[in-house]
């Protein structure tokens, strides 16, 4: 392992030397590469040098124990090899898991989109939860959420909700959230307490930038239309909402939050782009998927992985077999703990993928 780190150490360096080149500056696109890449890999070579530390103390601890004959000196040195070796176990395991080959689009933020699915208004009304529930968690977490299209349920909750999450390595952690949330609970326009099974599904996808895709925008048909979503009068009344549809894909991506035409269509650009972007990026996930068992982030947008049962307060992950019964927490924003459970499932998977 020591070899291995050191041929990242030294990529390190040299990638260190490449962003300071002006050549390199001035071609963005490669310099955000190396960038990236270089933050990356400054994590591994920080917990290297540690490593490093760590098993050069080991071996004069060791030393001392050999030569020393002092009987106080000795067990001093004897503590401080046992607290160097649990630390030395605790850096591998940590440094094993740094070397698992990472998605790079995990540093990415993230779209996602919540769409009511089989149900009728009891499905609307679970996606508006899903949605309340997306908002408090990222809340929680400082990331920065933006809504960027709408379409309202007849008896609340929405259609269809789709917003941004930003902040740092956004898509990792939520992309186990697509695939098809199945709720099962008494509708409030029940009135015999029978319980209904209705679904939402979500899809999440990283988002993608200017130097992703590029598009032409002669590719690219636009229509205006008026705001049907909230926003008061002047949002309804003027042709601020916008619909780009890209033309050698078929891809639609819409925008009707911001009053501003402007505003909206770069909203609305930036969806266009991550989708297209998406197309290629769940090729590779499909060929990923046929290696692992779990693969809980193929985003299979019609595979159901989750079920809320309200009478019984329960949540299952069906993907790795979880099961909780803190729903009112849950829907609270309250999943960090299905979030690191899926982590840790996936870490697994690609770890016996890398043959680590």
């Amino acid at each position: 392992m020591l070899e291995k780190l050191e041929g990242i150490k030294q990529r390190w360096l040299a990638i260190g030397q490449q962003i300071i080149d002006p050549e390199v500056i001035a071609d963005m696109k490669r310099y955000i590469r190396l960038s990236k890449e270089y933050k990356e890999l400054q994590v591994i070579v920080d917990a290297y040098k540690i490593y490093k530390d760590v098993i050069e103390n080991i071996a004069s601890a060791k030393e001392i124990l050999t030569t020393e004959k002092d009987v106080e000196f000795r067990d001093m040195a004897k503590m401080e090899l046992d607290e160097l070796t649990g630390k030395k176990a605790r850096l591998e395991e940590k440094i094993k898991n740094l070397l698992i080959p990472q998605d790079p689009e995990d540093a990415k933020n993230a779209v996602v989109e919540i769409r009511a699915g089989t149900g009728g208004d009891e499905a609307s009304i679970f996606a508006g939860d899903l949605y309340r529930m997306y908002l408090k968690y990222c809340d929680s977490k400082g990331w920065k959420t933006e809504l960027v299209d709408v379409s309202e349920g007849t008896a609340g909750g929405f259609k269809e909700v789709i917003f941004n999450v930003t902040g740092e390595d956004i898509y990792g952690q939520m992309k186990y959230e697509s695939g098809v949330h199945r709720v099962q609970r008494v509708p409030q326009t029940e009135t015999q307490g029978r319980v209904h099974t209705s679904a939402a599904s979500v899809v999440v996808f990283p988002e993608a930038d200017e130097f992703d895709v590029e598009i032409n925008p002669a590719d690219i048909k636009k229509d205006t239309y008026c705001s049907s979503g909230p926003g008061g009068q002047s949002v309804n009344t003027t042709y601020s909402a916008i619909r780009l549809t890209h033309i050698p894909t078929g891809i639609v991506a819409q925008c009707q939050d911001q009053k501003s035409q402007l505003k909206n269509y770069d909203k609305a650009l930036s969806v266009l782009r991550s989708r297209i972007y998406e197309l290629e990026y769940r090729k590779r996930m499909e060929e990923l998927a046929s290696k692992r068992k779990t693969m809980v982030s193929t985003g299979d947008r019609s595979a159901k992985i989750r079920t809320y049962n309200f009478p019984q307060g329960r949540l299952t992950d069906h993907r790795i077999g979880l099961t909780l019964y803190n729903l009112p927490e849950i829907m609270a924003g309250d999943i960090t703990e299905i979030m690191d459970a899926l982590a840790i499932a996936e870490n697994a998977e690609r770890m016996k993928t890398s043959g680590n």
